[in-house]
């Protein structure tokens, strides 16, 4: 009994420890951002924790304002209210202090705005996404071996078919039947757009840190550099239609030389090279599979 208690602390202990170490999708009860894997996912996920430290304060400064004026300034206790009209040193600090608390929030504010605009010189890869009602349709470009295929959300009764019933590595709604596959440590320079005769779509990267619009007739780019091997999901995050909440997003970073033999063979058989791939990256986490006994 000891020993199974014992084993169930270090279950309950490792199980967030597992839960971090994953950073492809949203965890139950998750309160922060998702896990960064991209340069400039972790100078936004910094920049968040960053801007608490003045939203916190000042949220419960006012708080206590309006506890202590509710309080102290009520009817029952000032039955003749006050006449001041002003107080020149409160009214230097309401002015002078938002204005140093917005300059310390502008600075690191446009210096990640410029990071993230800044599209990197020669790019490794160059992906073209077109988003349609409700699909996404990507583009290799370059190189010898041009590809280019749709993605759709993977529906329940195609799950078998495809070999991905493990709902935790392909959850329900993320899910798709063909990933996007890009190599580690790679720069990739995404173009985004949405057909012609379209709507509004938007191509969206939590863990990557990219939102980005797809418009009709615009072409719109970004770029990100995974750090990290994993199967990653995001979704459309612009209302699209009625199937907007079906149209997920999966990239699936690899070694150069697993991307380089999937490229290669997904050229002439798609369905075969994904399916390869996943035999050679598809692995439960230990970590996982020791916090669930």
């Amino acid at each position: 009994m000891i020993s199974r208690a014992f084993a169930g602390v270090g279950a309950l202990i490792c199980l967030p420890l597992a839960t971090v170490a994953v950073a492809d999708q949203p965890k139950p009860w998750q309160l922060d951002l998702q896990e960064p894997v991209t340069p400039i996912m972790h100078q936004i996920k910094w920049f968040n924790h960053y801007s608490l430290w003045f939203i916190v304060p000042i949220t419960l400064f006012v708080l206590a304002l309006l506890i202590i004026v509710a309080v102290k300034f009520r009817a029952a206790k000032n039955p003749v209210a006050s006449r001041t009209s002003h107080n020149t040193a409160i009214e230097i600090v309401w002015t002078v202090a938002p204005v140093l608390i917005l300059l310390f929030l502008a600075i690191p504010s446009f210096n990640l705005l410029t990071a993230q605009l800044t599209i990197p010189q020669n790019p490794d890869i160059t992906l073209k996404a077109t988003a349609t009602q409700w699909q996404w349709n990507y583009e290799y470009e370059g190189g010898d071996n041009p590809l280019a295929f749709d993605s759709y959300m993977l529906k329940e009764p195609d799950r078998a078919a495809a070999g991905k019933e493990d709902v935790k590595v392909y959850p329900r709604l993320l899910a798709v039947d063909n990933e996007v596959v890009l190599p580690v440590n790679k720069t990739v320079r995404v173009l985004v757009t949405a057909a012609p005769t379209d709507v509004i779509h938007a191509f969206a990267m939590p863990a990557f840190g990219v939102k980005i619009d797809a418009v009709p007739g615009r072409l719109n780019e970004t770029w990100f550099k995974p750090e990290k091997e994993g199967l990653y999901y995001g979704q459309c995050s612009e209302l699209c239609g009625k199937d907007h909440a079906f149209m997920p997003i999966a990239i699936r970073v690899v070694s150069q030389d697993k991307y380089d033999t999937w490229k290669a063979a997904a050229a002439g058989d798609l369905p075969g090279a994904n399916k390869a791939l996943m035999a050679a990256t598809d692995a439960p986490a230990a970590s996982v599979a020791v916090a669930s006994k």
